[in-house]
């Protein structure tokens, strides 16, 4: 009798710890670390690996939006146009010899602008979050064409490119801001009592009004956030490669998704975590250089990355489903 009683809260402790998805994905990663230490274990330099984590650096800084729009049930389609347009707005004015921090702060206030453009079209006007943010990615991407005629836009100050390219400690710029970022973004979501109100508004929207939570505010807030931290990752990318191309930030927003909901976080609203979203981003990232340490053909890549977020999608319905009947 006192083996069933000890082994009952044994397997209900193994059972929570499996339902928690960044336990799981966790010890996914560790296992391709280990198959890969395995097969080629030549990849898993210090370079490689810092190759990884700059790859997924800015992926996961937009993320950190992403979650927020998740948790709260909305989503955004335009965030990689976003990036690119806030790039090349930003690049477009260092080459007028604006001052490089002018040019940055420009560009971030138009990620942050078309965040509440998008905000108040699906908060006050009521339009559907995947349409309004669908027309405003082509609105922005063809404006990306116009402004920048098709051409590169490259010349920019070392200044500008000391932030992407350059090393504190021997990691590269970009890693540490997301990290920091990720941090900080994960303890807010968690603690911070104005952040954790996406989570009663992604569990039921019309309790999340009767308890005395302004509803329209926080979505118009989540989509100015994720705009603004959009146009943080365009910065960092075009610093980084010293230029902006036409197809900066390009399929952007299907990779930061597909991260958040294997990260934990539901189309359904109401969970998520931004640690969820970094491992989900690590996971991704993983993934891409896995293609290409085993030589599988690149254009692969694209259909595991659509293939990935729909068994996440797939997961996360079936998971909802077996909820609501037990």
């Amino acid at each position: 009798m006192p083996e069933v009683s000890l082994a009952a809260p044994k397997r209900r402790w193994a059972r929570r710890l499996a339902d928690q998805r960044e336990f799981v994905l966790a010890v996914t990663l560790l296992a391709m670390v280990a198959y890969v230490a395995v097969r080629h274990p030549e990849a898993l330099t210090l370079d490689n690996m810092s190759v990884v984590f700059l790859a997924l650096s800015v992926q996961a800084i937009v993320a950190i939006g992403m979650t927020n729009l998740l948790v709260s049930g909305g989503f955004d389609l335009s965030v990689g146009s976003t990036a690119g347009l806030t790039a090349a707005v930003a690049a477009l004015a260092m080459r007028s010899d604006v001052p490089v921090p002018v040019a940055i702060l420009l560009g971030l206030a138009l990620g942050a602008a078309i965040g509440v453009a998008n905000g108040l079209m699906i908060a006050k006007i009521g339009i559907n979050p995947f349409i309004t943010t669908l027309g405003m990615m082509g609105v922005i991407r063809g404006l990306l064409e116009v402004i920048t005629q098709g051409q590169n836009i490259s010349g920019l100050p070392d200044a500008f490119k000391w932030i992407g390219q350059e090393k504190f400690l021997g990691v590269q710029h970009p890693i540490l801001i997301c990290l920091v970022m990720v941090a900080v973004g994960d303890v807010l979501l968690r603690k911070s009592r104005f952040f954790r109100q996406n989570y009663y508004i992604g569990g039921s929207e019309k309790a999340a009004v009767l308890s005395g939570i302004n509803v329209d505010a926080m979505k118009v807030f989540n989509y100015t956030l994720t705009g603004a931290l959009a146009a943080v990752a365009g910065i960092l990318l075009a610093s980084r490669f010293g230029s902006v191309s036409i197809s900066l930030g390009k399929d952007m927003e299907l990779k930061v998704i597909t991260a958040v909901i294997i990260g934990g976080a539901s189309l359904q609203g109401g969970e998520g975590t931004v640690f969820g979203a970094f491992l989900g981003s690590l996971l991704m990232a993983m993934i891409v250089s896995a293609i290409t340490i085993f030589q599988i053909d690149v254009y692969w890549t694209t259909f595991i990355i659509g293939a990935t977020l729909l068994v996440a999608v797939l997961i996360d319905t079936l998971t909802k489903r077996g909820r609501r009947e037990t």
